[in-house]
């Protein structure tokens, strides 16, 4: 019953994320070249761009009630379906017929997915892990994050986009394996929630994402930052879940191959979406 729980708040969450995503992608197509911060004074003072941003609030939200009956492994991969939502919504919102191709990969998408879901099995772990078990895995993270960072401080366009967005997908991934102690916490009450060092963590982390994922949207074009957010966040969850808290993938022999061969279609197809949906609109952005 959780399991079964877990997947409809992924997937609620995934709606909500969707809809918050188109909003924010075609405000931010209208706003025009400039640098980083008169594009981002423009998006502050668009009322859609903030009704996005209360979008991706509410899709948080319900993606951390996901987690706290589900595990990293289940929740994440079923977040990637946002795309699947969002391709009907943004060519809806821009008056243009869906793509043969992009029904395709949503098709690749679903199966690949249902795959990983039915072969794999993922099994949860625990939902805290003291410091000395994050301290490895967390290294190497925030190794690959400094590094992004010196590349986006010092590559203008495309590749700045395609770093920030690394970053941000990486921050979020971590957000996740947060979220799940945060949501165990409640438990024990608020007092316990606003002590506890993982809820402050958390709270870094989501204010550090999103920062840095507007900040790739006036980076460069869409298509480089998205499909790295995208994929990166499931990525770096599902990294975390297994090294840091314990989650496993009930597989054996052949079914390894099934697994693989599932999670490669879906990161090729979550990019071909990604890339697809940040295109721009053959029509002007609406008026805001």
């Amino acid at each position: 019953m959780e399991t079964v729980l877990a997947i409809a708040l992924a997937l609620l969450a995934a709606l909500l994320l969707a809809a918050a995503s188109v909003a924010q992608h075609h405000v931010v197509a209208g706003v025009g070249d400039g640098d980083g911060r008169s594009v981002l004074g423009r998006l502050l003072r668009s009322p859609v761009w903030w009704a996005g941003t209360f979008g991706d609030t509410a899709g948080f939200l319900v993606q951390a009630a996901a987690l706290g009956v589900g595990s990293l492994l289940l929740v994440q991969p079923l977040l990637v379906t946002t795309l699947l939502f969002a391709l009907p919504l943004s060519a809806r919102w821009s008056g243009r017929p869906v793509r043969r191709a992009e029904w395709g990969w949503a098709g690749v998408l679903v199966l690949a997915l249902a795959a990983f879901l039915v072969v794999g099995e993922p099994t949860e772990g625990v939902d805290r892990a003291p410091l000395a078990t994050w301290l490895p895995t967390g290294g190497v993270l925030a190794a690959v994050v400094v590094g992004r960072l010196v590349v986006a401080a010092l590559r203008p366009g495309p590749a700045r986009a395609l770093s920030l967005g690394t970053v941000a997908g990486l921050l979020f991934g971590v957000t996740a394996a947060l979220v799940m102690g945060v949501v165990d916490l409640l438990g024990d009450g608020l007092l316990a929630v606003l002590t506890a060092g993982q809820a402050w963590a958390t709270v870094a982390c989501v204010v550090a994402g999103t920062l840095v994922q507007q900040w790739s949207y006036a980076a460069g074009d869409l298509s480089a930052s998205l499909p790295a957010v995208t994929v990166g966040e499931p990525v770096v969850a599902a990294v975390v879940g297994v090294a840091v808290l314990g989650e496993t993938v009930r597989a054996d022999g052949a079914e390894w191959l099934v697994i693989t061969a599932a999670t490669l279609a879906m990161t090729v197809a979550t990019v071909a979406l990604a890339r697809s949906s940040a295109r721009p609109d053959p029509a002007p952005a609406p008026h805001f």
